[in-house]
């Protein structure tokens, strides 16, 4: 497996970090005092504030990013681009959306949105690698 794969697999596992975080705060209560509701998870997490909300937003946002990301390494690879620049570009991604993800717990809007964007841009130039 290359560095972009191993990434790939890395990005589809961030989410699941996002998601015991906005959890977590419900763990140890019982569902009549506000704890984790799994029979209403989507609904229990809805009425959430501070970091748990946060966290779940993260979680969607890095189920959206997915596909953008898995496309562009699964094209580049396949269009024969340099495997080495592919590699950088996708460890730089996910060193971008772990940021990203810190800057959304953290509660830094200004800072995400510009991480955000360099992000997309690093799946742009993956694209852009292509022969």
């Amino acid at each position: 497996m290359t560095i972009a794969n191993w990434c790939v697999l890395i990005a589809a596992l961030l989410p699941f970090v996002c998601t015991i975080t906005a959890k977590s705060v419900g763990v140890g209560k019982s569902r009549r005092n506000g704890g984790y509701d799994n029979n209403d998870p989507r609904g229990w997490l809805s009425r959430q504030t501070g970091l748990s909300q946060r966290a779940n937003s993260a979680q969607a946002n890095s189920f959206e990013a997915l596909p953008f990301f898995i496309g562009a390494v699964a094209l580049a690879q396949q269009g024969g681009a340099d495997q080495g620049y592919i590699d950088q570009l996708a460890m730089a991604f996910i060193g971008l959306r772990v940021v990203y993800i810190g800057l959304y717990f953290a509660n830094l809007a200004t800072l995400r949105s510009i991480v955000w964007f360099a992000a997309i841009v690093a799946n742009v130039m993956i694209l852009l690698a292509l022969r």
